[in-house]
This record gives structure tokens, sequence and C-alpha cells, in this order.
């Protein structure tokens, strides 16, 4: 039997999910926790709060009245139980979640925060979301479908990435703090061969950034699955170009090398190049 793809109906409904979350349980927190509302995890920079748990418990919920058959992997799932991560690449549909991306700006009450849901089909990303729960904008994309911004009154825009521009013109984010000692020394001063570099704390806003043609590249330490897989499809069928910086196309069970976005593959390529020298792609 042929395996169920993706439609359009079904990835509305993941939307419609989000947006549900945001209304009933991230807004109505924000600036609002509690003592005891915000917690560590792995450290002092790695956080968490009451709202993390109770969206992801929502959406989780949600989909999986919709999608019976369906696995979710959520970011403060795999927190409480690492091995989920292993079904990632199963037979089947999972729905992968950041439910609060950007949780240390949420918690300190920053307007700099979002809402992530990738679809994987055994292995393979087919469809994204990303919301922006104070302005109500959602990008989307479905595998060889293209992408599209939907605005809190439902008109729809189709993204695409910045044009290609000399390494002197480019600006985009950079969060290279988990990059390995060897892979970050010299960044910094490398970066400011660039036009402009910033880091929002948030893989959301970044990648909406991106997709919308607002800025030229985005560079990443980490690469779980719930900060990129719905992004990296956004980000592709808006027409750019990503890869880890060994050079690898980034997908399921990719080594935790970092992660480089652009608009096209020669600028990737030059932007490898400056801030680590030539990739050795496996």
């Amino acid at each position: 039997m042929a395996e169920a793809r993706l439609t359009r109906e079904e990835l509305d409904f993941v939307a419609q999910t989000m947006r549900l979350a945001a209304r009933e349980v991230i807004l109505p927190s924000f600036g609002c926790l509690g003592e005891g509302a915000i917690r560590c995890k792995s450290g002092p920079l790695d956080l968490v709060t009451d709202a993390d748990e109770a969206a992801e418990r929502l959406i989780t919920r949600t989909l999986l009245e919709r999608f019976p058959d369906a696995r979710v992997i959520g970011e403060e799932g795999v927190a409480a139980r690492p091995d989920l991560l292993d079904s990632l690449g199963a037979p089947g549909r999972t729905f992968v979640i950041d439910p609060i991306d950007g949780t240390a700006n949420y918690a300190a009450g920053l307007p700099l925060f979002g809402v992530m849901v990738a679809v994987v089909e055994s292995g393979v990303t087919v469809g994204g979301a990303i919301l922006d729960p104070l302005t109500g904008r959602m990008a989307m994309a479905m595998l060889g479908q293209g992408a599209w911004e939907v605005d809190a009154r439902g008109e729809e825009t189709a993204l695409r990435v910045a044009e290609p521009v000399p390494l002197s013109g480019m600006t985009g984010a950079a969060s290279w703090r988990y990059l390995s000692p060897e892979r970050r020394r010299g960044v910094p001063e490398a970066l400011c061969a660039l036009g402009g570099v910033w880091d929002y704390r948030c893989a959301a806003h970044q990648y909406l950034m991106l997709a919308r043609g607002s800025c030229h590249f985005l560079l990443f330490g980490r690469t779980q699955p719930w900060d990129h897989l719905a992004g990296l499809l956004i980000h592709a069928e808006a027409g750019g170009h990503a890869a880890g910086l060994g050079g690898a196309t980034y997908g399921i069970g990719l080594a935790d090398d970092g992660l480089l976005c652009a608009p096209d593959a020669e600028s990737w390529h030059a932007l490898h190049a400056a801030l680590f020298g030539s990739p050795n792609p496996d």
C-alpha cells in the first residue's frame, strides 16, 4: 500500500492547532509567569516554563485526536525521555514540536518567540509551519509545493529568499556559542567582513526573516530537529540552500556539526569559506 502524503488540509489543521496553543496557553502566560514557573533544564542557559510544557501537551493531544496513528516528538518530551528521538526516522508520520522556541526571550518578557511544527513522513520532512504568536503571521511549506506566509486575516503571500549579494553585503544571524572550539576559533573576526550580524536567541524568528528575504544567512551551532526541520523546509521551498558545516545535507540523524543557510549554493560556499574554510562533504 502506498504511503499517504500530507495534504494542504492536514497542514492547515496543524496550523490551527498551533494558533490554538498560542491563544489558549502561550499568550495568556506571556509576562505573567509566576514564581516557580521558569526552571532550568541542562543549565542556566537552557530554560523551560510551565507554558512550554502546557503548550506541548495541548498540541500533542490535539494532533493525536486528529491523527491517532502518528507519533509526536516534542522538545520537552525529549528532555524527559531522550529515547523518543530514536523513532524520528521510523516509518509513518511524526510531528516534531517546539512549543515555544525562544524560551529565554519568552521568560524574560521579550517579544521574540515562536511555535514550530514539522511533519515528517518516514524520515523525510514533508510539511512545516512557524508561527509568530504576537502578530499572528505564520510561514508554511509543503515538500515540492513552495512556501508561503499567512497573516492573521488569512491572506497568503508567497515566500522567497533574498537575492544573492557579495559577502560584504550579506546580513544574517549567527548563533555560534555551541560550535566546537575548532569551528568557533576565528568566527567572530570573520563575521566582521559581512554586512551585518545579530542573534535573536530564537530560530523561529530568524527562519521567518530568512524565508521572507529580510536577511541572507543563518549560522547555528546546534541542530536539534525541533529547531530546524520546519524552518529548513520553508527555507528550501522559498529557494534557499542549507547544509551542515561538513557540507552534508541536513537530515534525520545528522551529527551535531552546526548548520549554515544561504540564498543559494554559491553563497553558501562563499560564506563557509570565509568563516571556516572549505568544507569536506561526506
